[in-house]
């Protein structure tokens, strides 16, 4: 399974604790939260990660070239963006030249700590037939991905300022939140180009109309948290120190 981790973020939400560090370093109880992700990917079948990195970028590469080996069979890339943050989409546009086949891409974010069964959600991605799948969880936020009945992406909503993107017509919409975590076949990606600094849920509406991009809700029985924050990454570690 290919694979990529976005640890490339410059971590302001989370200063200053990314005043001397990448925010992918960060640790909880211990542990990187990068060696998190990198983990969880593994146990769902990942056999290539791509890492993109930009902030002290030199600190995650020499972690990776350090802890690789505990990974065996697995083959790690760095995808470095140090002289331009390319952002989500321009990351995963640039990092597409280093995946060994033509297989889809499971992607997640650093600053995401969760347990979601990523092999299952990449088997039901391939299965599907879609061009792309997000996997969403009904949550509070203010930024809602909007769907049509057969689970097809339509457009996004900002709750707060009302704005509204439809790139897909729809009288039958509902409401589901990004987990960052996502499946996308290479052909989307290709379309996304050229590379340059864009997000990935831009570019996803983008596709709407010509590709399948649709979603998986991530079962409840998964924990999940946005650790991109000082008050979100305690909430994390207070729940990680109960299991």
């Amino acid at each position: 399974m290919n694979a990529m981790i976005f640890a490339a973020g410059l971590g302001t939400r989370l200063a200053p604790l990314t005043n001397t560090r990448p925010k992918a370093l960060v640790e909880i109880n211990g542990k990187p939260l990068l060696q998190y992700a990198i983990e969880n990917f593994v146990e769902g079948g990942a056999t290539q990660i791509v890492i993109n990195v930009h902030h002290f970028a030199e600190q995650i590469i020499t972690y990776v070239n350090t802890h690789k080996n505990l990974c065996r069979g697995v083959d790690f890339v760095i995808s470095d963006e140090s002289e331009l943050l390319l952002d989500t989409g321009g990351g995963l546009a640039n990092a597409l030249q280093y995946f060994a086949n033509d297989e889809p891409i499971a992607i997640g974010n650093a600053d995401v700590l969760s347990n979601a069964p990523i092999g299952e959600l990449y088997a039901e991605h391939v299965k599907s037939g879609r061009d792309a799948t997000l996997i969403t969880r009904t949550r509070n936020s203010t930024r809602q991905l909007l769907f049509d009945g057969t689970n097809r992406l339509c457009g996004w909503t900002n709750k707060t300022t009302g704005e509204v993107k439809m790139p897909r017509e729809s009288d039958s919409l509902h409401e589901s939140a990004f987990c960052g975590f996502h499946i996308i076949n290479q052909d989307v990606i290709r379309d996304m180009m050229p590379v340059r600094p864009f997000p990935i849920i831009d570019a996803y509406l983008q596709c709407a109309p010509k590709f399948n991009i649709g979603e998986i809700a991530l079962d409840s029985q998964y924990y999940w948290f946005d650790v991109g924050t000082v008050e979100k990454l305690q909430t994390a570690t207070d729940f990680m120190n109960k299991r």
